[in-house]
């Protein structure tokens, strides 16, 4: 089967070479069985060529399954890949059969296996190297017959690095790889993708589809597109339902591209050419920004509450004021007035001198900012665990550990 007849069948659209080149490495791979390692950015279109490899190989009237290791807490991906005993821990009730079991002769295809527990692959090893695997809870030992497709958006070599993903199981899995190229490095092919979304929603809605002018093409094709073809179809989806016009130009699309300055939570994420940072090093950050913040907001209040009047005067009742509603404690506010100098332009009112000055420091509980920021991207995305996760920087299971770590109810 040809390029252009494999595009027509798994409706693949767009004449760029990078594609082009990924879906011939997925052609002339499908006939071995040979594990392949598909990388790319989240809404690249991954999980397309896991099914051209499976349809174009002898193991086609198999079974297929695909995985998304990533939506799977890690207290159960492993009976839900090898299956378990009856009794094996608490809730097995009884015998199951995992995935592996069940694809027996077929294809697996493991979406984000860099978000697998280091325990799991270790058992992922082993079912590549051998073909043998052994259900939670029982000693013996099972054959199967599997293909391995995998796939990930994040950069392997620097999970290595950090000790989140086996190198031994990298060298396996990437026996074959395919790069899946994002839509910014194909924008030819954005024009056509549109129109073939606008016709889609048009017949789905049962509405006159939605065109573009000259100047919303140039704009779609200058955008950065980080979501890629799961963005342009769901801005296409958008723009289809709301717009009464059926000609688009550059201004009516505008609204709905997010802008590339706007950031949702004050949170510094690292550019492309870096590593990701670690969820402890983003809060460590936020925590020490949030410390400086606030100390240079009260020094700059106490600047201000500080100055005296053209006479040479406080408004003290006003100072006062300030003063309580920043610092409560009545000894710590007489502090304040020694270190902003008021106590040379009225009575010491103590009934008993400071010895030692008190010091306030802001909490640094990890934990607590942490959950805090959890709680906030949840209510900000009506509790779409998907979307806060992927808002916070965090794979989906990550933030399920999270939430029943610190029971939150959302």
């Amino acid at each position: 089967m040809d390029i252009l007849a494999i595009k027509q069948r798994f409706g693949i659209i767009g004449t760029s070479s990078l594609l082009d080149r990924a879906i011939d490495i997925a052609r002339q791979v499908a006939s071995t069985d040979l594990s392949v390692l598909i990388t790319g950015e989240s809404g690249s279109g991954k999980e397309v060529f896991p099914q051209i490899i499976h349809h174009l190989s002898a193991r086609k009237h198999g079974p297929y399954i695909a995985v998304n290791c990533g939506a799977i807490p890690e207290g159960t991906i492993d009976s839900e890949l090898f299956g378990h005993e009856k009794g094996s821990f608490t809730g097995a009730t009884d015998q199951r059969k995992g995935y592996f079991e069940v694809a027996n002769g077929g294809t697996i295809f493991l979406d984000e296996v860099a978000e697998l527990p280091l325990q799991t692959q270790v058992r992922l090893l082993r079912v590549l190297e051998t073909g043998e695997f052994i259900k939670v809870g029982s000693s013996k030992v099972i054959k199967t017959n599997v293909r391995i497709v995998a796939a990930t958006n994040m950069e392997v070599s620097y999970a290595i690095s950090q000790g989140k993903f086996r190198e031994d199981l990298y060298y396996r899995l990437n026996t074959v790889p395919i790069r899946v190229p994002a839509l910014r490095e194909r924008k030819e092919d954005i024009p056509l993708m549109f129109i073939r979304f606008a016709s889609d929603f048009a017949e789905k809605y049962r509405i006159p589809p939605i065109t573009l002018d000259e100047s919303a093409v140039e704009l779609l094709m200058e955008y950065r597109w980080k979501g890629n073809v799961r963005q342009l179809k769901n801005v296409t989806e958008q723009a289809s339902v709301i717009e009464k016009t059926r000609v688009l130009t550059a201004e009516d699309i505008s609204k709905y591209l997010i802008s590339e300055t706007s950031h949702n939570l004050p949170v510094l994420f690292p550019r492309e050419s870096q590593p990701e940072l670690s969820e402890r090093e983003i809060l460590y950050k936020v925590l020490f920004d949030m410390k400086k913040d606030i100390t240079e907001l009260k020094k700059s209040v106490l600047e201000i509450i500080g100055q005296a009047d053209f006479s040479g005067r406080m408004d003290w009742e006003k100072r006062d004021g300030i003063i309580k509603t920043l610092y409560p404690d009545p000894d710590f506010q007489e502090v304040i007035h020694e270190e902003s100098g008021s106590t040379k332009f009225r009575p010491d009112t103590r009934k008993e001198p400071i010895d030692h000055p008190i010091v306030i420091e802001e909490s640094l509980s990890i934990q607590d900012r942490e959950k805090e920021l959890i709680v906030k991207a949840l209510e900000r995305h009506k509790s779409k665990r998907k979307n806060a996760a992927s808002e916070l920087g965090i794979s989906e299971r990550t933030l399920y550990r999270k939430i029943k770590e610190y029971n939150i109810k959302s």
